[in-house]
């Protein structure tokens, strides 16, 4: 039986409860939230002891490994602790919004002995991982262009209602890293290595201290070009899409399904979906498919039960945070800015 204990009383981790609970041998142990009413109602629908005390809920016996989905500004402080006890950490997108203290979790978690994963369920999807492996083939030929957009929408409520969402100091920014940080973890799993970024960030509608709209130019170290739109301020919110464009034709991705796939060969084995109906993070932060968090999260066990590598690790998650720092700085300062990742 692995034991997990839940750090979070939010959307998210309610997200995290249900993928544990569809597993067969995961039993939901404790749970710790900084509101005690909705960490009292996660405790009510999936068991678990629930704690009002951080370090009271660490020492919790059994406990082998812990799913963060707190604040983002909390997530390596939180896992630092959590691998100091030696408990296991999977922590929510992004890893952290500070690549400084990224790299201290992922050091801690080192010395610790324990392993380290993120939650970025594109890198479970099946037809996410059937397009990596076309372009690892070398299918789509020579790469020349990339389109993605996160054109989504978030009421004024989304913000207002919350302590922490559109903050510097806990969200880290705005559209980009919170509901764009997805989509250029993949861009990275599926591309390599983005050399230079140029970019634009404006806050269009909401009353927040960061973006809910940008855009960047985007160069890859293996000689394509592309952009990256990401919105919370794109009403009434759509599918996330991805166009990827090689000299042997274009694959259209929409969510996290191949809907179109124009290439000079066609592929045996490649099945296509028509468009989707709109799915629900375009407009709301509410998980209602928790299919790719169970995935990796069944993933992550098997990585701490075998001794292996999780699926995307620390040094994985801190790559879309790198380059996330790269554009707003583009941003900020209105020149060109090279990656290090």
């Amino acid at each position: 039986m692995i034991h997990i204990g839940i750090i979070g009383g939010g959307n998210i981790s309610d997200t995290h409860a249900r993928a544990a609970r569809d597993i067969e041998g995961v039993e939901i142990a404790a749970i710790y939230g900084l509101n005690q009413e909705k960490s009292t109602e996660l405790g009510r629908r999936y068991g678990g002891v629930v704690y009002s005390d951080f370090e009271t809920f660490l020492q919790h016996k059994p406990m082998d490994l812990v799913a963060i989905g707190s604040p983002s500004g909390l997530h390596a402080a939180q896992g630092i602790a959590a691998a100091r006890r030696g408990l296991h950490v999977l922590v929510e997108k992004p890893i952290d919004v500070r690549l400084g203290c990224a790299d201290e979790l992922i050091s801690e978690c080192d010395k610790a002995g324990v392993k380290l994963g993120v939650f970025f369920q594109d890198r479970v999807a099946p037809d996410l991982l059937r397009l990596r492996e076309l372009i690892a083939a070398g299918e789509l030929g020579k790469p020349i262009l990339i389109s993605a957009r996160v054109k989504w929408y978030r009421p004024l409520e989304y913000y207002a209602g919350s302590r922490w969402r559109g903050t510097y100091a806990l969200d880290g920014g705005g559209a980009l890293i919170n509901q764009g940080v997805h989509t250029v973890d993949l861009l990275l799993w599926l591309m390599g290595e983005v050399t230079r970024v140029q970019a634009k960030a404006i806050t269009a509608v909401h009353e927040i201290e960061v973006e809910d709209t940008i855009v960047a130019t985007l160069e890859f170290s293996n000689g394509a070009i592309g952009t990256l739109e990401a919105a919370t301020s794109a009403y009434p919110g759509y599918a996330r899409r991805l166009e990827l464009t090689g000299s042997e034709g274009t694959v259209v991705v929409e969510g996290d399904r191949i809907i179109a796939a124009d290439l000079r060969q066609s592929i045996d084995g490649l099945s296509l979906k028509g468009g989707e109906v709109l799915p629900a993070n375009a407009t709301s932060p509410v998980v209602s498919d928790v299919s790719g968090h169970r995935r990796l999260l069944e993933d992550f066990i098997q990585a701490i039960q075998t001794n292996g590598k999780p699926r995307c690790d620390g040094r994985e998650g801190r790559r879309s945070l790198a380059l996330i720092e790269a554009i707003y700085e583009s941003s900020r300062s209105g020149k060109a800015e090279f990656v290090w990742l």
